[in-house]
């Protein structure tokens, strides 16, 4: 492998864009960095792109296939997002997903949750829950953003991501006839665990400070709240997540 330097290289710079939104979109591909999510994206058929590596840990196994790519420490140092820069970061496919024509399992709605996170750990939560999927509403956080992915640990391998406006997917469920619980605090909201657990269920997360929109609660089932015990005035909403989705997994 050719060892690139210079962190001017156009290489480099391509996949520096990848840390912007734009870049990502206009790629179709994100960064993952560190060995646990190359061998998350390894493992779970991913298609990865490229292979960045230092020498280092180019050293670490004898053959590395074609799409790998070495580099010095200066520029892993230039594309890493963390603190300590890895010995590895990979360029990944974005993975598109279309929304199922029957919806079956269980599932999480963002609605304009803008922390990555916040999202990514949601998304890690809903994995472990046993959950089918995640659905990044209009306004919610990119999933692909660095900060997501390092937060979801790779559990973006497991379930499905989509990304789409919420509204049609609400009528979607009602037609099909799927309880829908919104999380909001209001007269005829329900103690989580009063609701009945169904096998086919979504549950509606909001934006941290607003809370789920006004036009989303209206198209829900019923909307659930988390009782409060002490003087907190209110959840950290995946932390309210992993409450509402293991009482759901169970």
């Amino acid at each position: 492998m050719e060892k690139i330097t210079s962190v001017k290289n156009q290489t480099v710079k391509n996949w520096k864009k990848l840390h912007s939104a734009k870049g990502r979109k206009e790629s179709g591909c994100y960064l993952i960095e560190g060995e646990h999510l190359y061998l998350e994206a390894l493992h779970s058929g991913a298609r990865i792109k490229e292979i960045i590596l230092t020498e280092k840990y180019s050293q670490t196994q004898p053959n590395w296939p074609n799409n790998a790519n070495l580099v010095s420490d200066e520029v892993m140092n230039v594309l890493t997002q963390t603190e300590t820069a890895p010995g590895i970061i990979c360029v990944v496919e974005v993975s598109q997903q279309a929304l199922p024509k029957q919806w079956e399992g269980k599932y999480v709605l963002l609605d304009g949750v803008q922390d990555p996170g916040n999202a990514g750990t949601i998304v890690r939560t809903a994995d472990a829950a046993g959950f089918a999927g995640v659905v990044f509403g209009t306004g919610s956080v990119d999933p692909y953003n660095d900060k997501v992915v390092r937060s979801m640990q790779g559990s973006h391998f497991h379930i499905p991501i989509y990304r789409t406006d919420l509204l049609p997917v609400l009528a979607t469920l009602k037609e099909q006839q799927v309880p829908v619980y919104g999380t909001a605090l209001d007269a005829e909201a329900k103690r989580y665990f009063e609701v009945e657990k169904a096998e086919t269920v979504a549950v509606v997360l909001g934006n941290e400070g607003n809370g789920v929109s006004q036009e989303v609660l209206a198209q829900t089932t019923c909307n659930v709240y988390i009782p409060i015990y002490g003087k907190a005035e209110s959840l950290n909403v995946a932390v309210a997540a992993g409450i509402v989705l293991y009482h759901f997994a169970s």
